[in-house]
C-alpha cells in the first residue's frame, strides 16, 4: 500500500530524496548541515539522530518511508477507515474519524459499526469497489451530526479491503446552500412580479371567447418577460396583445410591466395597430435600449370578421378555420421594439365565425435541437386537431409541444375563439345599417330607421327611446361636422346595444361645456350622459367613427 502521495499532508515528514542504499550518507549530511561555519567536525557529528524525531537544531523529521501505515493514517486530518473482507469488517479508524463520528469498534461489519456510512450512501458502493477494483466517490452528503462530507472508497490492492476517506466540505455545502436559497428567493420575487403584472382576469368580449396560459421556466431557468393582454376598445372591438422581453429576472419583468401599461394606454386612443407598435418602439428605446422586446398587437372588429395586426419581430399568428385548416399570418413583420428607424405597417388575417386564433411566445415553439420554423409547424399541426373551449385548447397545445414544469423558457399562450352561433343564441346577435343620403332629410330617416329596428329587437320602451335619442344626436353631429359618405350602424349582442355613425371627416369630436346661450355643442354631452360609454376613432379610409353603448338589462 503506497502512501507516498500523502507526504505533503503530514506534518514533520519528508519524502526520501535518495535510494535506501544511500542512507549511510544522510547522517553525515545532517551533521554538516547542523555544524556552524568554521567549527571542526566532532566524532559525535556522524551519529544519526533517532529515527522518527526532529533534531534540536530544527532538521527535517523522519522520512515518509520510516513511518508505518498506522502512523500515516493516524496523522491524517481527515476521517479514515479501513474495511476488510467481503462483509467489510472494520479494521481501523483514525483519530479524526472518531473525533467526527465518535468511537467505533473494530472487527464488526461496517453496516453495524459505522451507521454514518449508510447515511452518507457509502455502504452500497463497498461491494462495487471490491468487485471492480475501481475507486468510487459520493459527493457532498450531509450527516445527522450536521456536517457534510465527500467520501471516496479506494480498493487496497491484494488486501481484499477498502479504504474509506472522508473530506469535510461543510463550509462549501453551506455556502452552496446559501447561494441556492438566494437564487430561489430571487426567482420567486421575479415570478411574483411577473404574475402580478399580467392580467389577473381576462376581459371577455361579447363576440369572442378567450383564454390564456403563462408558465414560467423551470427552477434552473430565470423568469423572463413574456406577457399578454386583452383590451376591450368599445363598439364591439377588441385588442389582443402578446409580447416577449428578452432577458431574465426582475429587470425583464419590470420592463415587461412598463410595456404592458403603455400598450393599454395607447389602445385607449383606438389607434391602428401599426401606430401602436410605432409608439411602443419609441418607448422601448427610452426605457432600456439594451433590452430587446417583440410584440404583436391585433384588433378584432366583429363587423369585419378579421384581425388587423402589426408585429414587431414576433412570431406569426395562427388561425384554425372551422374545417381544421390552419392559416399563418403573413408579413408585414418589422424588427423588435426599441430598434427605431422602421416604419411599421398593418396586415390582416380572416377570423370568421367558428375559427380559433393563437398568439404565443417563442418558449412554446423554440427548441435548441431544431429550427424555430419547425416548432411553428409543430404548433400548426397541434392546433389543427385541437377542439374544445379556449382553455382546453391552451392546455392541449402546451402538452402537444412538450412543455413541462421543467421547461427551460417562459411560455405565454393566448387562444381566441370566434364562436359560430346558431339557434336561440344567434337571436341575441343582430346587425342593421343605413346609408345616410341627402341633406336635412337624413336625420328623420335615421330616427325612423332606429325606431323600427329597436322595436323589432324587442327592447324595452325606455331603452328604445334612449337608443333613438342617441341615434339622433350622433347623426346630427355627423351632418353638421362631417362629410359624406355617412353611415348609421346598429348592433346588438347578448350584453349591449351599440350605435355607431361613420363619415368621411377625420376630425374627432370632443366633449365640451356649452354656455347657456349656445345653440349647439351639447350633442356629445347628451350622449355621455345617457349612454353607458362612448368614444370615437379614425377609420382606415381617412374618416372617423363615433359610437356609444347601452348595457342591456340581464
Amino acid at each position: 500500500m503506497n502512501f507516498t502521495r500523502w507526504s505533503a499532508r503530514l506534518p514533520g515528514t519528508q519524502r526520501r530524496a535518495a535510494a535506501r542504499d544511500d542512507r549511510s550518507s544522510v547522517p553525515a549530511a545532517r551533521a554538516e548541515y547542523a555544524r556552524p561555519e568554521g567549527t571542526p567536525a566532532q566524532p559525535d557529528d556522524a551519529a544519526p539522530a533517532p529515527s522518527g524525531t526532529d533534531t534540536a537544531e530544527g532538521l527535517p523529521g523522519p522520512a515518509l518511508d520510516d513511518l508505518s501505515a498506522r502512523e500515516i493514517l493516524g496523522r491524517l486530518p481527515a476521517p479514515v477507515a479501513l474495511l476488510h473482507g467481503p462483509d467489510h469488517r472494520v479494521a481501523y479508524v483514525n483519530d479524526a474519524y472518531e473525533a467526527a463520528f465518535g468511537p467505533r469498534p473494530t472487527g464488526v461489519p461496517a453496516a453495524e459499526a459505522l451507521p454514518e456510512l449508510d447515511r452518507l450512501s457509502v455502504l452500497p458502493l463497498l461491494d462495487q469497489v471490491l468487485r471492480s477494483g475501481t475507486p468510487r466517490t459520493v459527493k457532498s452528503r450531509r450527516t445527522t451530526e450536521g456536517g457534510s462530507y465527500t467520501v471516496t472508497c479506494t480498493p487496497i490492492a491484494g488486501e481484499d479491503g477498502v479504504l474509506v476517506y472522508a473530506a469535510d466540505v461543510t463550509d462549501h455545502a453551506e455556502a452552496a446552500e446559501r447561494l441556492r436559497t438566494s437564487e430561489r428567493r430571487h426567482r420567486e420575487t421575479a415570478v411574483t412580479l411577473q404574475r402580478s403584472l399580467l392580467p389577473q382576469e381576462l376581459e371577455q368580449p361579447d363576440d369572442l371567447r378567450i383564454a390564456a396560459t403563462y408558465q414560467p421556466g423551470g427552477t434552473d431557468a430565470a423568469v423572463g418577460g413574456d406577457w399578454y393582454d386583452v383590451i376591450t376598445l368599445g363598439a364591439g372591438r377588441t385588442a389582443l396583445v402578446i409580447g416577449d422581453v428578452m432577458g431574465r429576472g426582475v429587470r425583464a419583468a419590470a420592463v415587461m410591466g412598463q410595456l404592458r401599461t403603455a400598450v393599454r394606454a395607447y389602445a385607449r386612443l383606438d389607434l391602428p395597430p401599426h401606430e401602436v407598435i410605432q409608439l411602443l418602439d419609441v418607448l422601448a428605446a427610452e426605457i432600456d435600449a439594451s433590452q430587446i422586446a417583440t410584440c404583436v398587437y391585433a384588433v378584432h372588429d366583429p363587423n369585419e370578421g378579421q384581425l388587423v395586426y402589426a408585429s414587431a419581430g414576433h412570431l406569426p399568428i395562427l388561425v384554425r378555420d372551422e374545417d381544421g385548416t390552419v392559416q399563418r399570418a403573413a408579413d408585414p413583420t418589422g424588427p423588435p421594439l426599441g430598434t427605431g428607424g422602421w416604419v411599421h405597417t398593418s396586415g390582416t388575417i380572416a377570423l370568421p365565425p367558428g375559427s380559433t386564433a393563437v398568439l404565443y411566445t417563442d418558449g412554446l415553439v423554440e427548441r435548441r435541437s431544431e429550427d424555430i420554423d419547425e416548432g411553428v409547424a409543430s404548433l400548426a399541426r397541434a392546433l389543427a386537431g385541437a377542439k374544445g373551449s379556449p382553455q382546453v385548447v391552451c392546455d392541449r397545445l402546451i402538452r402537444s409541444l412538450g412543455v413541462t414544469a421543467e421547461h427551460d423558457d417562459d411560455v405565454a399562450v393566448l387562444v381566441v375563439q370566434h364562436p359560430a352561433r346558431t339557434g336561440a343564441n344567434a337571436e341575441l346577435f343582430h346587425n342593421a345599417a343605413l346609408d345616410l343620403l341627402g341633406g336635412i332629410e337624413a336625420a328623420p330617416r335615421a330616427r325612423a330607421f332606429a325606431t323600427g329596428v329597436l322595436t323589432s329587437w324587442r327592447f324595452p320602451v325606455e331603452l328604445r327611446d334612449l337608443g333613438v335619442l342617441a341615434t339622433s344626436e350622433l347623426v346630427a353631429n355627423s351632418l353638421q361636422h362631417g362629410t359624406p359618405p355617412m353611415r348609421l350602424g346598429l348592433r346588438r349582442t347578448d350584453r349591449r346595444l351599440i350605435i355607431e355613425v361613420t363619415d368621411g371627416d377625420d376630425h374627432l369630436p370632443r366633449r365640451r361645456q356649452a354656455e347657456p346661450a349656445d345653440e349647439a355643442g351639447r350633442g356629445i354631452s347628451i350622449i355621455a350622459s345617457i349612454a353607458t360609454s362612448w368614444g370615437s376613432r379614425r377609420t382606415p379610409g381617412g374618416g372617423k367613427a363615433v359610437w356609444c353603448e347601452f348595457a342591456l338589462p340581464q
